[in-house]
């Protein structure tokens, strides 16, 4: 029996947003979701953790290479993101409030679809802030 093997690859990326509601006035905005709702956007150095699992090739030994990996990710996710606006740069975010929380489900998505059979993503980790860090299983979050 080959064991599941867990990998994990880092990369960081600089975007600004603005977390707002547009059906609200900005009076609601200010209530809910304080500064973070600055009509002129703030920005975050995030840093994002990409962990994936398989069973290694018995002819190469690789779950994935990783410097495929990491030029998958680079090119198809990071390159979107890196020093963009959420709020309108971002297609796979349209009609999104660009909360960490729905950006993370939303690079789920994005991720998922880009790897090789055989191997499964695991876990995402958004590192916001220093003391603010978001985590994503894949799990199917219920109807509202």
């Amino acid at each position: 029996m080959r064991p599941k093997i867990y990998l994990t690859r880092k990369f960081d990326f600089a975007a600004s947003h603005r977390v707002y509601n547009p059906a609200w006035d900005e009076e609601k905005n200010r209530e809910v979701f304080g500064k973070c709702s600055n009509p002129a956007g703030h920005g975050h150095n995030y840093e994002l953790e990409v962990t994936v699992a398989g069973t290694p090739d018995p002819e190469t030994g690789y779950v994935i290479d990783m410097t495929y990996l990491k030029s998958l990710i680079d090119e198809k996710v990071i390159q979107l993101l890196d020093h963009k606006n959420l709020n309108v740069d971002v297609p796979f975010l349209q009609g999104k409030i660009p909360s960490s929380e729905n950006l993370i489900v939303a690079l789920w998505q994005q991720i998922q679809a880009l790897l090789p059979p055989g191997v499964e993503l695991v876990r995402l980790r958004l590192q916001e802030t220093p003391k603010n860090c978001f985590e994503y299983y894949g799990e199917t979050l219920p109807p509202h």
